[in-house]
């Protein structure tokens, strides 16, 4: 941990982002020194060890097409990545039934999905804007599997409050991040691969090249700019930080707890305003075996209240572990709050049992984050805009106003939202920040 209270950069945030801006100003001769309100580093990335040794997240885990810079840093830090296990269709469950990929509900919802998706590359209506996306289904979509299957696929895709963003914004989305066929893809798309050490790998590798330059159980509570081309941070404890240049590396909703002085320009404050974090609860049960591989699988897309998603990530290895992956977002993901942890695990898995036995019913292990309830995060994967605003909509803003720069996935120019936009988010403002201040002649703390 640092003594010094002084440095060229500040950086507020130790997730993803705010790490590798940290690192790269290091890199380049800069001091900096990162302040965390949490107790943890790596944001919306956090994983844990299971009783079986394996590593899991509980936060971002997948690397995607095109997400190279991730896959670099996966390697850099020793890691192994593996593709996603997939049968390339996820098996669609409905009142204990399941529902043929191939059938009209199915198909219908397929449909609108295409729609959506030519929209997002072609033109995207002005009156989406507007437009909630559980309106949107309500109104446009007949038949009830296909508003479900619609529901759960733009949930577990966005985490959006469907009844509080457009379909514009998910729209827009889409677009900025190749398409939603990309987006929610497995072989090829943004869930295409893992990596057997987990990302607390990769945040931990990032953590340990900025070695006592983070200082966790630090919220900043203000940031003030002098007309002498300095900036003060303070903290909650009342320690101060003195710094030439500021990165702001933390999603746009979470920003109310600090105070700008003089004040963020009006639309800055409305994109603050103007957006939420996402919603979304991720669980993982861990078996000695991947028993379903033998069966259906282990891709469902559950539409019963409430609907979720399950992905296959076990790691590669003969004999095990298996690893099912859980996603709940958006209402669905509100509606378990209200369950303890043990009855949250046994509905969950009670969906499986039918399809796949009563072994489902006994995991080794049981992790399960609710990000939405996070105190410091706010919430996952990503900020999204409310519906008639245009602030928050992805790429977010992020010119720098005076000393003060941006990083975070959700201003990232490309991948906004995934690791990777954190990532190239964190680079931007480094680079940004180094060109500002030209060169490393400040103090060397």
């Amino acid at each position: 941990m640092t003594t010094s209270s002084e440095a060229q950069v500040i950086v507020i945030g130790a997730g993803l982002s705010g790490l590798t801006a940290a690192s790269e100003l290091q890199r380049r001769g800069f001091s900096v020194i990162v302040l965390e309100a949490s107790s943890r580093v790596g944001g919306r990335a956090y994983s844990v060890d299971t009783r079986l040794g394996s590593h899991i997240d509980l936060g971002g885990q997948w690397i995607g097409r095109g997400h190279h810079r991730l896959a670099d840093l996966v390697t850099k830090a020793g890691g192994t990545p593996y593709k996603t296990y997939t049968r390339g269709l996820p098996v669609i469950i409905y009142k204990n039934r399941t529902v043929p990929i191939y059938s009209p509900s199915a198909l219908l919802a397929i449909a609108y999905l295409v729609f959506i998706e030519l929209a997002s590359r072609i033109y995207i209506p002005q009156s989406w804007l507007t437009l909630t996306i559980d309106k949107f289904i309500e109104g446009w979509v007949p038949l009830e599997v296909t508003r479900r299957l619609l529901l759960l696929v733009i949930a577990i895709t966005s985490t959006a409050e469907l009844e509080n963003s457009s379909l514009y914004a998910f729209a827009r989305a889409a677009r900025v991040n190749g398409g939603l066929l990309a987006m929610t893809g497995t072989e090829g798309g943004a869930q295409d691969s893992l990596t057997v050490e987990a990302m607390g790998n990769v945040t931990s590798m990032l953590a340990q090249e900025l070695s006592q330059r983070i200082l966790t159980d630090s919220p900043a509570t203000s940031v003030s700019q002098s007309s002498a081309g300095k900036t003060v941070v303070t903290t909650a404890s009342g320690r101060q930080f003195h710094a030439s240049k500021v990165i702001v590396a933390v999603p746009p909703p979470m920003l109310k707890s600090i105070s700008f002085s003089p004040p963020m320009p009006a639309e800055r404050k409305a994109l603050q305003e103007n957006t939420r974090m996402g919603v979304v609860y991720k669980a993982l049960a861990i078996y000695e075996k991947p028993f379903w591989r033998d069966g259906l699988g282990g891709e469902f897309l559950v539409l019963d209240d409430p609907s979720f998603g399950v992905f296959d990530t076990t790691p590669p290895g003969a004999g095990g572990p298996g690893h099912l992956c859980f996603l709940v977002a958006s209402t669905p993901a509100r509606q378990l709050d209200a369950l303890d942890a043990k009855a949250r695990q046994e509905l969950l898995l009670s969906r499986l049992s039918p399809f796949l036995g009563r072994r489902v019913m006994e995991p080794a292990d049981w992790h399960e984050k609710a990000w939405h309830q996070d105190e410091h995060c706010g919430g996952g994967y990503m900020a999204f805009a409310l519906a008639g605003t245009r602030e928050g909509l992805l790429p977010m803003p992020r010119k720098s106003v005076g000393n003060v720069h941006w990083a975070g996935t959700e201003t990232a120019e490309e991948h906004p939202g995934y690791l990777e936009g954190a990532i190239q988010a964190g680079d931007r403002a480094a680079h940004e920040v180094a060109q500002a201040i030209g060169s490393a002649s400040g103090p060397d703390n």
